[in-house]
């Protein structure tokens, strides 16, 4: 679950649904559906040699450092929204997206794409705080704000977007 869902619902009127998908390889899939079929994926504590565990935590601690596999990380991330709706009377669908090719990001910052994707909007979130373009009295949710600068900073930091008026939806 991404609490931003049930944000976005509250705070965009008009909204009647909204869902949020990631996708993975097959190779990903499979590696993950073994340790899922052996217990490794459980939060629930166990006994082991005397002392308690809890599997994803041990997992966690055997795997290798996140930071570790930007080098050898392959491929792109794609992050987007696919609006639907009507737009002066007539149905509508938008897609904007950005890409993030992981060799080249590596290449670039010596990090691999995903933490790069969620490093930057971050960082663009502080400095339109920082600088009073996201400043009011109150506590709000970053889409109670003007989105132009956000996304004007993102094409300037290394996250460019693109977006699609005709694209092609799967359900």
């Amino acid at each position: 679950h991404h609490e931003e869902l049930g944000s976005l619902a509250k705070n965009i009127k008009g909204i009647k649904r909204i869902r949020f998908f990631m996708t993975f390889g097959e190779s990903y899939l499979t590696h993950l559906r073994c340790l899922e079929n052996v217990g490794m994926t459980s939060i629930e504590p166990i006994d082991f040699e005397g002392h308690k565990i809890i599997p994803l935590q041990f997992l966690k601690a055997v795997l290798p450092d996140p930071a570790s596999l930007g080098p050898r990380t392959k491929g792109k991330t794609n992050i987007g929204c696919i609006f639907r709706g009507k737009k002066d009377g007539k149905e509508k669908n938008y897609y904007l997206y950005n890409v993030c090719d992981h060799e080249k990001c590596y290449a670039e910052v010596g990090s691999q794409a995903v933490a790069y994707t969620t490093g930057v909007p971050a960082m663009i979130g502080a400095m339109m705080v920082m600088t009073g373009k996201w400043r009011r009295p109150g506590v709000f949710n970053v889409e109670e704000f003007d989105p132009d600068p956000f996304m004007d900073a993102l094409n300037v930091w290394g996250l460019p977007w693109q977006e699609s008026h005709s694209p092609v939806l799967v359900d």
